[in-house]
């Protein structure tokens, strides 16, 4: 037999198989995430000040900069996983979180000058670590394994960037039930914990989905 025609043999034998489409997962995984959270809302109950402060441009677009960022870097995430892209999808969530930062100091320094030095106390808030924490951490778990085909390309920046996704989006569904007296406990707690799970993605990550 001839090389062509055996190589055209073995190829009407095999079984074609599809394409992974990590964009798709992603979507179904921003669509868990906000089940979720949602339903964490739902079980809480709003904060009593919510129209007040909704109806806030700062509070609007702090709020909607973290939704942003986490749906950006879910997407970021997914795209990174596809062979081929440009390593530039990374810096998609990039935006929404500067805004996001940039939103939350501007309250800070707002919070200054109302209330003087004592918008500089620092309190605690470990309900607030523990809730993005405890579900980001899950999230970002669910994520990467839904990532995991394609992942293996660039296993840091996808954990990373699925980290920051699972966490943003949890800080954003914390800020409509918890109540925080200064922007300051929220930039630095908020923060912490965003921070913590996206590294804890980007550790975890080069083990869990390097091959």
């Amino acid at each position: 037999m001839e090389t062509d025609e055996m190589i055209a043999t073995l190829a009407a034998d095999l079984t074609p198989v599809q394409p992974v489409v990590p964009w798709r997962r992603a979507m179904f995984w921003l669509l868990l995430a906000v089940t979720l959270i949602t339903g964490a809302v739902a079980w809480y109950g709003f904060r009593p000040d919510i129209h007040e402060r909704m109806l806030m441009p700062s509070e609007q677009i702090q709020w909607i900069a973290s939704v942003l960022a986490g749906v950006l870097a879910a997407l970021a995430a997914a795209r990174l996983a596809e062979p081929g892209r440009s390593e530039a999808w990374a810096l998609l969530p990039l935006p929404a979180v500067v805004v996001w930062l940039a939103g939350l100091g501007w309250g800070c320094l707002a919070d200054i000058a109302r209330l003087g030095a004592a918008a500089l106390t620092l309190g605690t808030s470990w309900h607030c670590m523990g809730f993005i924490v405890g579900l980001g951490v899950p999230l970002l778990a669910v994520l990467l394994y839904l990532l995991k085909d394609g992942a293996s390309l660039r296993p840091g920046p996808v954990a990373a960037l699925a980290g920051l996704a699972a966490a943003a989006l949890s800080s954003a569904g914390l800020s409509l039930f918890h109540h925080l007296d200064a922007v300051l406990m929220i930039l630095v707690w908020h923060g912490a914990a965003v921070a913590l799970v996206a590294g804890i993605g980007a550790v975890s990550g080069r083990f869990a989905l390097a091959r």
